[in-house]
């Protein structure tokens, strides 16, 4: 029988807690400077030369992936819905790391050299929409920066004597010190060594509770006890699906998309290694933060109320009540490991938009100065860290601003696909979407207009079309054109009949399927009928290394550079 919870959390004390971190944080430091170069390459701080290796990119990609928050929500899904919440949110999670490399495969063949997508739409179509894709990765590398600052902050206040306040300044100090010194070369490699320390956490600690707290008999008597409802006990929960998988799905297929993040390591892997890579990433983040949800299932059906009300400390009190001090220690170099991994990607994708897509273009490829990029870059990690120091202690609502950056990267999908692919999108129907679908999604997700009446019939169907553009652009990545039409068309006519009268009741689910189709339509629209006839070769000689001493042949190989205007005028 597992041991009756007392209230009582097995703390680590403050040594235990300093410690850890300076082995942790001492040893990422360690691994930034034995890779630091003496005179730093611009391009190499960025996206480390466009030739990660297989092993160090997948590691990097699912350290990335896997950050702080996915781990306490897959706990939270375990706990409100039952064994099928971890499903719906590792599987979706994992699966959409598999759809992003047919994508991946295209974007890398028309722009090789590239650092940001930014760059790619500056190329493509110019100012207005390289500063949308910009400024969103902005807004959110600094939210999600915030969030693992506070979720850093919160486990160093749980687990030791040390205030919230001391814990977010030292988790923050930890991650800048190394990632400042070498960049994105510095995140991935630690990286890899992080998703090692991860899994090998998660191996012990998940099957450690599960056996401590009782082991299989554990959910009959979850079950007698009451501590569970027939659709938590369900792995093909219709509750589970439709507040937690659906919206997930066109949740993540955003994220994927529309983040700098995933973009950096997809230009800094080897061109050849980029299918194995997301492979391997689909599959270990799965296997992880599924493994991890089973945390909340196992305090669900123990009847375990969370402390403070708060189900975002489920983890670390199932950890702390039913381990001993070893394993809680384990856990936590597990959670520090995946905040951390996840903060040093947003320093250093804040920092290439900053180099790039605001110094680096508005000056010009061939007159930007790299040690001017390289000090920039360091600039804006330090006052990156200062601004999410600075949202974790005034307590903004992280949330409400993660939907709204959420939906702008919803309303950017078939926009930013679409440009890699379509010679027909012109800069006015890329822009003119996104803010089209931006203006329609906000009403709808954060309920500004009752849906009721002919407004509620018109989300519906908004919604019902977004459902075939979420799965067309699916297929359209694997299959094709003419799969992803076909999947798409039948999708929504498969949900037409019972889409209107339901949907409504699903505000965060509507919302995203709205943004994605007010975006398709009006991009798709204002297009069909352009007689643009775009050259992709244009964004290879646009895009390309700021720092060209290492490889001038590789870069002469491409071409003279078109003049600036020349560039801009081919989509205006």
């Amino acid at each position: 029988m597992p041991p009756a919870p007392t209230g009582e959390i097995s703390q680590l004390g403050t040594i235990g807690v300093i410690v850890l971190l300076l082995l942790f944080y001492g040893g990422t430091m360690w691994m930034s400077v034995v890779i630091s170069r003496k005179k730093e390459n611009a391009d190499d701080y960025m996206t480390a030369g466009n030739k990660i290796g297989f092993g160090v990119s997948a590691a990097s990609m699912t350290a990335t992936w896997i950050w702080a928050s996915s781990m306490y929500a897959s706990v939270t899904a375990g706990y409100t819905y039952g064994v099928s919440g971890p499903i719906h949110y590792g599987l979706w999670g994992a699966l959409m790391i598999l759809f992003i490399y047919p994508f991946g495969k295209r974007i890398r063949k028309v722009a090789p050299k590239a650092h940001t997508l930014a760059e790619v739409m500056y190329a493509r179509h110019g100012r207005s929409s390289q500063l949308m894709l910009a400024g969103s990765n902005v807004l959110g590398s600094v939210i999600s920066l915030t969030s693992n600052f506070i979720a850093g902050g919160a486990l160093i206040a749980m687990l030791s004597p040390m205030s919230f306040g001391n814990g977010i300044v030292i988790i923050a100090g930890g991650v800048l010190l190394y990632t400042l010194w070498s960049g994105f070369r510095a995140s991935v490699l630690t990286d890899f060594a992080q998703v090692m320390a991860m899994l090998g956490a998660a191996v012990v600690i998940i099957p450690a509770v599960f056996f401590v707290v009782g082991g299989p008999p554990m959910f009959a008597e979850g079950v007698a006890a009451g501590h569970v409802t027939p659709a938590q006990e369900s792995f093909f929960s219709s509750e589970a699906f439709m507040n937690q998988g659906a919206p997930y799905i066109a949740a993540v297929l955003a994220y994927a998309i529309g983040n700098q993040t995933i973009a950096q390591r997809l230009f800094a892997v080897r061109e050849d290694l980029i299918k194995p890579t997301f492979i391997t990433a689909t599959i270990g983040y799965g296997a992880t933060v599924i493994g991890i949800g089973m945390l909340g299932v196992m305090a669900l059906y123990l009847g375990i109320e969370p402390m403070n009300g708060d189900v975002n400390n489920l983890m670390p009190q199932m950890v702390g009540t039913y381990l001993p001090v070893g394993l809680v220690a384990l856990a936590f170099i597990m959670i520090i490991g995946s905040l951390s991994s996840t903060a040093d990607s947003d320093l250093s994708a804040l920092s290439s938009i900053v180099m790039t897509d605001i110094y680096g273009q508005s000056v010009g490829r061939k007159k930007a100065d790299p040690k001017k990029m390289l000090l920039i870059g360091r600039l804006t990690m330090v006052v990156a860290t200062a601004a999410a120091l600075y949202f974790a202690t005034a307590k903004f609502n992280i949330l409400d601003l993660l939907v709204f950056v959420g939906a702008l990267w919803g309303c950017l999908v078939f926009p930013v696909i679409a440009s890699f692919y379509w010679k027909k999108v012109t800069n006015k129907a890329f822009t003119v979407s996104v803010i089209a679908a931006l203006v329609v999604f906000l009403p709808v997700r954060f309920a500004l207009i009752p849906l009721v009446g002919p407004w509620a019939l018109f989300v519906e169907l908004l919604a019902i079309i977004g459902v075939g553009v979420v799965l067309g652009i699916m297929s359209f990545g694997f299959f094709g054109l003419r799969p992803a039409v076909i999947v798409g068309a039948i999708a929504t006519v498969v949900v037409l009949p019972f889409g209107f009268g339901y949907l409504r009741d699903y505000e965060t689910l509507s919302g995203s399927l709205v943004a994605y189709s007010v975006s398709f339509l009006v991009c798709y629209l204002m297009s069909v009928r352009s007689e643009q006839d775009f050259d992709f070769a244009v964004i290879r000689k646009v895009t390309g290394d700021f720092d060209e001493e290492d490889e001038p042949s590789e870069v002469a190989s491409d071409g003279p550079e078109p003049a600036p205007e020349a560039a801009d005028s081919t989509d205006r």
